[in-house]
């Protein structure tokens, strides 16, 4: 039988997501696919990297953790963006996801010094 978590345990679980990812956190944002896990290589393609706000998510509600603050940059290359990773203070690879069904960009198709913009982030947390 799996287990069934209530929604304050599921919130109480995201809202460590802050503290885990430290005050100086980064979100790159990659051309190719998402790797197996966090504990494989980056994927190919970087575009774009975008310091996180030292408190880049909003308190967890009904077991979803949305982005706070703005998350916007500049992109470092061209391509179409397909993946990325979030990292720690420590420069640890902490979640990593599909962009445009975990991430959602303003644009994904990116240019050297084009404005880039994530427009929704949601982690829903399993168990329900």
């Amino acid at each position: 039988m799996a287990f069934k978590l209530g929604v304050l345990l599921r919130n109480a679980r995201l809202d460590a997501t802050n503290a885990n990812l430290g005050s100086s956190a980064t979100l790159k944002i990659f051309s190719g696919a998402v790797p197996a896990n966090c504990a494989a290589a980056d994927p190919s393609g970087l575009l774009a990297t975008i310091t996180l706000p030292a408190t880049p998510f909003a308190a967890a509600s009904g077991g979803v953790l949305t982005k706070s603050g703005t998350w916007s940059t500049t992109g470092s290359a061209a391509g179409t963006a397909a993946s990325f990773r979030i990292y720690d203070s420590s420069s640890n690879c902490a979640m990593q996801g599909n962009v445009t069904t975990d991430l959602i960009l303003d644009n994904t198709s990116i240019s050297i010094g084009q404005a880039i913009t994530v427009t929704a982030f949601n982690d829903t947390a399993g168990n329900a």
